[in-house]
């Protein structure tokens, strides 16, 4: 179906784990799209016209001016983006129920598990201004227990629900970070694989790159009007 959308897809974008889930669904699925920035650091995610279509001030989210019925719809929440984009152009989401029941564990496994550990390691281990020991180990402790699910997961099978599907493009992004994490991925050989095989896809290395420079306008590190806003969640 992909041949058939005329009229470009809008994403609502920042490059993050998140956002390249839906640049690279995107462009594994040939749609066309439009990049919408939005400035996490600066507060874009709190503008009207973004909470109108992602009321939880979240990236990302889309606008398919052909949505059911040739009629536009918003959707955000990537898990329910990647969803969506799947059952629209038929790719990397199974038709059959139990082929959708393989794909949905593991992506509600990374929307679940994965991405909030992952993410809780990258703020306190990074971000974080006063550096928490229990804390620390907390969250790097339990993303190693994660990597180890999928290193498993990935002894017997190239990707992650059997064929290359969503539920691998929902995990990349944060997998790919796993220096930040405080992992040594030699410990995960299984994963190390899935993780090169992803990243030699010509569609991924496209939806990573999109808006690339924008990841380092802002040293969250170090900036602490950023913080206030990504952590304290509230717009300058």
């Amino acid at each position: 179906m992909a041949e058939l959308q005329t009229n470009p897809i809008k994403l609502y974008y920042w490059p993050t784990p998140n956002g390249w889930k839906i640049s690279i669904m995107l462009e594994e699925c040939g749609l066309p799209y439009e990049v919408i920035p939005v400035n996490i650091a600066k507060g874009d995610q709190f503008k009207p016209e973004f909470l109108a279509i992602s009321p939880n001030n979240k990236i990302p989210a889309i606008i398919d001016p052909q949505g059911p019925d040739e009629a536009p719809i918003s959707v955000f929440e990537s898990g329910a983006i990647l969803q969506y984009l799947g059952r629209k152009t038929g790719l990397f989401y199974p038709s059959t129920e139990r082929g959708r029941v393989e794909v949905d564990q593991w992506l509600f496994w990374q929307m679940a598990g994965l991405g909030p550990m992952a993410g809780q390691t990258h703020h306190f281990r990074i971000y974080a201004p006063e550096k928490l020991p229990y804390a620390i180990d907390r969250y790097t402790n339990e993303t190693h227990r994660l990597y180890g699910v999928m290193n498993k997961r990935l002894a017997d099978r190239d990707y992650l629900a059997g064929d290359y599907s969503i539920a691998d493009i929902a995990c990349l992004g944060w997998a790919k970070l796993w220096e930040r994490q405080g992992q040594n991925i030699e410990e995960f050989p299984n994963l190390k694989a899935w993780l090169a095989r992803m990243l030699a896809r010509p569609a991924v290395k496209r939806g990573l790159s999109v808006n690339a420079e924008d990841r380092n306008k802002t040293d969250l590190a170090t900036d602490r009007d950023a913080q206030k806003v990504l952590f304290g969640q509230r717009a300058r």
